[in-house]
């Protein structure tokens, strides 16, 4: 007999929540196909089990949630004889053995990701590392040791209550609508709870600035049309997205600061030599995030081709953890949808998101012939972190990612 354990599934994941279960007891399992269905506070996915035999016993349900490291169930493996169960050694399913105490480099890069308030009550470096790899503001968390001290169970603890706890939970009774007429209520996703959480702190905490402008895409829509076959051909499709993810990508080498993040605690600016964007999806359970790594090695077509990729697979439920995390920089675009201009929040510890709205045909006055001629106008909104970035810089930064688009050589010779 093996064990079907939990296996870590990404950095700073500590626990998942079954989703659904599609095996079940004295079922015959060749180990690739999907065991159960688990969700993070990141991610949504099917994980297969890895063992080829016979389902002995189940040891979770939906709605269950289970710790990495976790049993699952419990597999008589093909060819192995009925014995005692005994845990599988395998590194996969086996949580690390100091799983509690996180690597020297996830310190390291902390840095990297969103900070702790100055006014954060005494803990332990391993439990801000946690706070910090969750998008927790460790100042929220009550601490249980001496004097207040915040261990990682506590961190653990209010990660917890976040997850199973109303979105906006308090002492506060219930909405009351009755009076008025029926209603219908439904859960959050845990999606919907993190993403609340996380976006609140970001409009509590970051002093946002949007900045407007429209770009000049007549030609580059002729341009993409010319070559979408290619790019559908090799996998992909070459949309408006994939382009603005390159054209972004440039322009984050040319306005590092963009690709940076603000670290309050130390009071130092932080500027990453790597460019990830992460490109905002709309999913039926809330928006995710998925990032797109190394931006600046990759050509359009490879882009277009990772991101209806990622994309398809955020839609799925079979995104993993780490690919949504390590962004640097995030576009979301809602033209598919409607709309001229919007103010999007900013992901922390990223300090600038561009939106993109949909494009429409305007007349345009043209000097040389004296007349108005219509043009694809692309409307932008930058929203940035002003601790970090001011208004001048966040005009610059949107005016050359449009001129970019408007004159397409402006890439080669400066990107």
């Amino acid at each position: 007999m093996t064990e079907f354990r939990l296996p870590e599934i990404g950095e700073g994941v500590i626990e998942a929540t079954v989703t659904a279960v599609f095996a079940g007891a004295g079922r015959t399992i060749d180990g690739n196909e999907p065991f159960v269905e688990l969700e993070t506070d990141k991610a949504a996915f099917e994980l297969p089990c890895g063992l080829a035999g016979k389902v002995r016993k189940i040891a979770v349900s939906v709605g269950d949630t289970v710790k990495v490291g976790g049993l699952i169930a419990v597999i008589e493996e093909d060819g192995s004889p009925s014995a005692p169960t005994k845990n599988k050694k395998d590194s996969a399913a086996t949580p690390r053995k100091h799983a509690d105490e996180p690597p020297a480099a996830k310190v390291e890069k902390s840095t990297e990701r969103e900070k702790m308030r100055a006014s954060a009550p005494p803990s332990s470096p391993a439990a801000k590392s946690l706070a910090r790899d969750l998008g927790i503001d460790i100042s929220e968390v009550k601490g249980t040791g001496a004097k207040g001290r915040v261990s990682l169970e506590d961190v653990r603890t209010r990660a917890k209550d976040l997850i199973h706890s109303p979105v906006g939970a308090n002492p506060s009774p219930p909405l009351d609508f009755s009076p008025w007429g029926e209603i219908e209520k439904a859960p959050v996703s845990v999606v919907g709870k993190i993403s609340a959480e996380r976006l609140t702190r970001s409009w509590k905490t970051v002093p946002h600035v949007t900045h407007h402008d429209i770009a000049d895409i007549t030609e580059l829509e002729q341009l993409r049309k010319t070559f979408s076959a290619k790019a559908e051909k090799a996998g992909g499709k070459l949309t408006v997205t994939a382009i603005m993810v390159k054209v972004v990508a440039s322009a984050l080498g040319v306005f590092t600061k963009f690709n940076g993040s603000f670290d309050e605690t130390h009071g130092e600016m932080v500027f990453k030599k790597y460019v990830n964007i992460g490109v905002a999806v709309d999913t039926e359970r809330g928006l995710m995030v998925p990032v797109i790594k190394n931006v600046e090695d990759k050509n359009i077509i490879e882009i277009s081709i990772e991101l209806s990729d990622i994309a398809r697979r955020a839609r799925e439920r079979n995104i993993k953890p780490d690919e949504l995390g390590g962004g640097t920089f995030t576009v979301s675009n809602l033209g598919g949808i409607g709309g001229e201009f919007f103010t999007p929040i900013i992901n922390p510890p990223e300090v600038a998101i561009l939106g993109i709205s949909r494009s429409s045909v305007r007349p345009v006055y043209d000097e040389k012939s004296s007349g108005f001629k219509p043009r694809t106008a692309l409307p932008l909104s930058l929203a940035y972190d002003h601790r970090m970035i001011d208004g001048a810089e966040a005009a610059r930064f949107v005016r050359w990612v449009a001129e970019a688009v408007e004159e397409p050589f402006k890439l080669v010779f400066e990107g």
